[in-house]
């Protein structure tokens, strides 16, 4: 991860020498870089892959992977996402451990859907002055969110830019790459009418709708909840906890239901696509896994609301708004071949998933009727 960049030598002017104007005076500690980088060399070193063995590791210009074998005709897939809002509770609380978990759970789940294996990933910590024991915090919760993603933390940017974030304040983003065959992609291109819906379940809000999830728990015109107040309608956690609760990384899921595809045809997969449940809900994202002469019918009344959506909903918040905000108790979202529902099912829950059977993948009425069709409200 680098450090922020030296200046420029402006040597003397008129105006005095340049020596009594420092980096340090202007708001850019250097050594405080270069202390966060060191604390973070032996947790960064935990995330290393195969594919990394002999190349240079943490502190150059740019991180080297080699490409793992086994793949027929290899297709790259990246993405990049944040952590939202939901770093405001961290800020709150003064607890920075878990947002990095978030971090990359935003990134891999968008990339498990294609069918991809993750092999690597770069943060971005933005902050107005680096605290090393700050910066430490958030790469545990990266490399721990890197160890369940089988991914690498190949490297990343810590930037120090006062003026920018009030003190204390900060901003993470990371951009992830992952890779698949490409007679193995799965997505539109691959769904079919008459696939099955199983839904796996969220922890809570994942990383989505805290702009909202804020206003309606914590401002004293709604529920004006304290953090350390208990959840009304949970099992005893406070907000804070609950709020701060990381999104699932679903790379156990995804594994196994590679490994029941290792040997099928691209005709014979068991999975045929999936849609990750993030900004924008239950009714834009199922859609963005079919053709546009597809719709999928999902069965809410199967799906247990979570506490924390219920005392969002009770402040006010519609159905509908609460569907377009949040994952309603849905992380994922697997369009399965019918004829191997039995051996996906059992794969899911020997990787310790629950599995819910929402419904099925049926023709679209028309161009410009709905492709996801809710039924029944969330358990």
């Amino acid at each position: 991860m680098n450090t922020p960049s030296h200046p420029k030598n402006a040597g003397d002017d008129e105006r005095g020498p340049a020596s009594t104007l420092t980096y340090a005076s202007a708001g850019v500690d250097i050594d405080a870089g270069n202390e966060a980088v060191r604390r973070i060399q032996t947790l960064v070193a935990r995330t290393r892959r195969p594919e990394q063995e002999g190349l240079e590791g943490l502190g150059g210009f740019a991180g080297l992977m080699a490409m793992p074998t086994g793949f027929a005709e290899p297709v790259l897939v990246s993405c990049t996402d944040g952590v939202g809002t939901k770093l405001l509770v961290a800020i709150m609380l003064d607890r920075h451990d878990t947002v990095g978990v978030d971090l990359v759970a935003m990134c891999v789940n968008d990339l498990l859907v294609t069918g991809a294996q993750t092999l690597f990933l770069l943060d971005y910590i933005a902050t107005g002055r680096v605290r090393p024991g700050l910066i430490e915090s958030l790469v545990v919760g990266i490399t721990d969110g890197c160890t369940q993603a089988g991914a690498a933390l190949l490297g990343g940017e810590t930037a120090e830019l006062p003026g920018m974030y009030r003190d204390g304040h900060y901003d993470l983003a990371a951009f992830a790459v992952g890779v698949v065959d490409r007679a193995r992609v799965r997505g539109p291109a691959r769904v079919r009418e008459g696939e099955l819906a199983i839904g796996l379940r969220s922890s809570g809000l994942h990383s989505n709708g805290y702009s909202l999830a804020r206003k309606a728990l914590l401002d004293p015109a709604y529920a004006g909840l304290a953090l350390d107040a208990p959840l009304p309608g949970g099992a005893g956690e406070s907000v804070g906890d609950v709020l701060l609760t990381p999104t699932r990384i679903y790379e156990p899921a995804f594994a196994a239901l590679r490994a029941l595809d290792q040997h099928a045809t691209p005709e014979e997969l068991a999975l045929r696509g999936a849609a990750h449940i993030t900004g924008g809900g239950l009714l834009e994202n199922p859609q963005r896994a079919l053709p546009p002469t597809l719709a999928v019918e999902l069965d809410l009344s199967r799906v247990p609301l979570p506490p924390v959506m219920r005392c969002v909903a009770k402040q006010g918040v519609a159905q509908e708004e609460l569907r377009r905000t949040f994952n309603c108790g849905l992380g994922m979202i697997l369009y399965i071949d019918p004829a191997h529902r039995q051996r996906a099912l059992t794969a899911l829950e020997r990787a310790g998933e629950s599995p819910i059977e929402l419904g099925r993948v049926v023709a679209r009425a028309s161009k410009d009727a709905p492709q996801v069709l809710l039924r029944g409200e969330s358990g």
